[in-house]
């Protein structure tokens, strides 16, 4: 019997289930950010930002189903047992209720209903919508079968039709042409864009929602691994087409936002001061609409992520429990303050960002590379010590003080410290040193 395949229209379905998955709170305030600093040197920008933010999730889609492993662990683990559970622990927290989970209560808040609130009250009225917030979130995590259908055929759909009305009058009345390219992206356009895209947490997501793909694919009754793997970068081909298109326009909003409107500190403001724009005070309603079913599919997803992830690490661990947690934890980072938030997790996306691109890479790249552990360790080897140099350079500058300092010296030394990408160098360095150890030392034994 020919192994089964996926109709056209499940493809469809998984395919917009991840890509609600992927498109939460950074995807809407970043990409309009970029889109405001970038200005007239909106393309170059817009590519950098394509290429972390569509190219790598993209990757990481096609490594888990290439390399055919049900997730993120057992591609880390290949490098050594130890670094699989440290970098997928590190990922999970990082995506889940250290940073990315919180960060969706946090801006859902600020930007979809901090303007029909009294700001006298907006610290309990915070707490009190994260509270119902996460509430929804893991109610709808306990049944981790139905997600397809909760954030493939409901919650997309529903977010694709609010969003699209902004969109559309973007294209159909911009406010302006952009002005000239502000800070960093004055000179560096498209690395400056790129190292924007980690924000997004898009690569970390797409090695994160891994599983969710596998399992929903094999619920439908694709079973043989080749094609399990064939529909897995299928579907991941259909949610990255989608971003790329939704990151296009966002950025543009935020470029053309600046013909009637000031600076902002970050998206969400410019998100709500267009929707205004163009709808009066429709527009606040339209946004709250947009930002909290962007934010709650997403948070879905990810506590989802997190209680198989971790059940499968830690078996003796309840996955209701896990759940339990992952939704828990957040409801106290989200009330500390948006802007406190994303200082924090920035220097740690940093870090951890290089990692996952690397790893990503060989898994790739396995078929020719080969999966030596030679090869494996060495390359991470290489990676982790200027990924480190690059966190420490993403932290506040108050905080560059003493050893700090003085490790910061060194990365002085490294190409594209300055913009974040001072790892790229030693990295293939490691990865060049770590194929000939394979075919030399790794032979030999």
């Amino acid at each position: 019997m020919p192994d089964k395949k996926l109709s056209r229209r499940d493809l469809f379905f998984i395919g917009a289930m991840l890509f609600g998955l992927f498109f939460g709170a950074g995807n809407l305030i970043f990409p309009v950010f970029v889109g405001q600093e970038a200005g007239t040197a909106y393309w170059p920008a817009l590519i950098g930002f394509l290429l972390s933010g569509v190219g790598l999730p993209l990757l990481g889609v096609a490594a888990i189903g290439l390399t055919k492993t049900d997730g993120v662990f057992e591609l880390a683990e290949r490098v050594n047992r130890p670094f699989g559970y440290g970098f997928t622990i590190l990922l999970y927290l990082c995506i889940g209720p250290l940073f990315a989970l919180p960060r969706l209560a946090s801006i859902s808040f600020e930007v979809g209903l901090a303007p029909f609130v009294a700001t006298r009250i907006s610290r309990p009225a915070l707490f009190i919508y994260s509270l119902l917030f996460f509430a929804v979130a893991w109610w709808f995590a306990r049944r981790p079968s139905k997600i397809m259908v909760t954030v493939g055929k409901v919650l997309t759909p529903a977010f694709l039709v609010s969003l699209g009305v902004l969109l559309v009058m973007v294209l159909v009345r911009p406010l302006g042409g952009g002005a000239a390219a502000h800070g960093v992206y004055a000179s560096q356009p498209l690395a400056t864009g790129f190292t924007a895209g980690y924000s997004t947490m898009d690569a970390l997501a797409a090695l994160a929602f891994g599983i969710i793909v596998v399992k929903a694919i094999r619920q439908l009754g694709v079973t043989a691994p080749t094609q399990v793997a064939t529909d897995t970068i299928r579907a991941g081909a259909i949610a990255i087409v989608m971003m790329g298109v939704l990151y296009a326009l966002l950025a543009l909003l935020g470029r053309n936002a600046l013909g009637v409107f000031g600076r902002a500190a970050n998206g969400g403001p410019i998100l709500a001061n267009v929707a205004h724009a163009y709808f009066g005070d429709l527009g606040n309603v339209l946004l709250m609409v947009i930002v909290v079913l962007a934010c709650l599919k997403t948070a879905i997803g990810l506590i989802t992520a997190f209680g198989d992830t971790f059940k499968e690490l830690f078996p003796a661990l309840p996955y209701q429990g896990l759940i339990a947690f992952a939704a828990l934890v957040p409801l106290f980072f989200a009330n500390i303050g948006l802007d406190r938030l994303l200082a924090v997790s920035t220097p740690v996306l940093y870090f951890i960002y290089p990692l996952a691109i690397v790893l990503i890479l060989l898994g790739l790249l396995s078929p020719f590379l080969g999966q030596s552990r030679w090869l494996l360790n060495t390359a991470m080897l290489f990676t982790v010590l200027p990924a480190l140099l690059d966190g420490l350079n993403a932290l506040p500058a108050d905080a560059k003080i003493g050893w700090i300092a003085q490790l910061l010296m060194i990365g002085d030394h490294l190409p594209g410290f300055a913009v974040g990408l001072g790892w790229i160098v030693p990295a293939v360095i490691g990865v060049a040193l770590g194929w000939v150890l394979a075919k030399t030392v790794g032979r030999a034994k």
